[in-house]
């Protein structure tokens, strides 16, 4: 990923083709692009990144997330199942209970980075 201190790309010794060829590839490509939006879009729901930090702590059985955000476990399963489905959360059975955690440590520094944007700003 370059920034903008890397190149300057409005020299004038590049055509404004040569520009905007360079631009493009420097951006991720637009299926890509779509993934990252929805994944942010999962992200976007604040019960769900409540749910995120809790599980950022370690594994947490659904009864338990319901407890904690006051709110129903059917109302707690179908935010997990959105995490689920964008592979932020995986969850596993044991008997009665469905435990859940973050998928991978990316998750985590997904959400590490953006409180450290918010503690900067």
């Amino acid at each position: 990923m370059h920034t903008t201190a890397d190149v300057d790309i409005c020299s004038d010794a590049l055509t404004p083709q040569e520009r905007a060829e360079r631009v493009r590839q420097w951006m991720v490509p637009l299926d890509t692009a779509q993934d990252l939006a929805e994944m942010f879009k999962a992200l976007s729901d604040p019960t769900r990144l409540r749910i995120i930090t809790a599980l950022a702590q370690g594994e947490v059985c659904v009864h338990e997330l319901s407890e904690a955000l006051g709110m129903s476990q059917s109302a707690v399963s179908h935010q997990l199942r959105l995490l689920r489905h964008q592979g932020l959360v995986r969850g596993r059975r044991e008997g009665r209970h469905i435990y859940y955690r973050l998928a991978d440590e990316h998750v985590y520094d997904l959400l590490r980075q953006a409180l450290d944007h918010l503690e900067d700003r």
